[in-house]
């Protein structure tokens, strides 16, 4: 049995906190499921572990990524990513420069952890 997702909130937005051990997140339905559960809750945002994404997910060729973060904005939900890239593989080269433009955004943030993203949310730059 998975652990369900948590909603709190976090310098006065809501979040929706995806568990680290729940089903992989490596589709464009598997998006759409974790729309699902955000409704009802309000969330603006979609915390979710980098464990429980694929590693396609930084085969930026792939277009994985691309489709996945496309629902979430298509939902006006942002997505976190919370977690080391390293766990995917590759986190140097394009894909460092994916993460760095994309944190640059405001609707795909990578960090290493929920304190990380309680300084992105209060505006004070790391």
């Amino acid at each position: 049995m998975t652990t369900p997702p948590t909603t709190t909130v976090r310098h006065g937005v809501r979040i929706l906190l995806l568990p680290d051990d729940g089903s992989p997140i490596a589709t464009e339905a598997d998006a759409l499921d974790v729309v699902g559960e955000t409704y009802g809750t309000e969330a603006e945002i979609v915390a979710v572990p980098v464990t429980r994404l694929t590693p396609e997910f930084t085969r930026l060729a792939s277009g994985v990524a691309g489709a996945i973060v496309q629902k979430f904005v298509n939902y006006r939900l942002r997505l976190v990513v919370v977690g080391d890239l390293d766990h995917l593989g590759a986190s140097t080269g394009p894909v460092a420069d994916w993460v760095r433009e994309a944190n640059r955004g405001r609707e795909l943030w990578f960090v290493a952890d929920l304190d990380e993203l309680d300084v992105r949310l209060s505006g004070a730059r790391t």
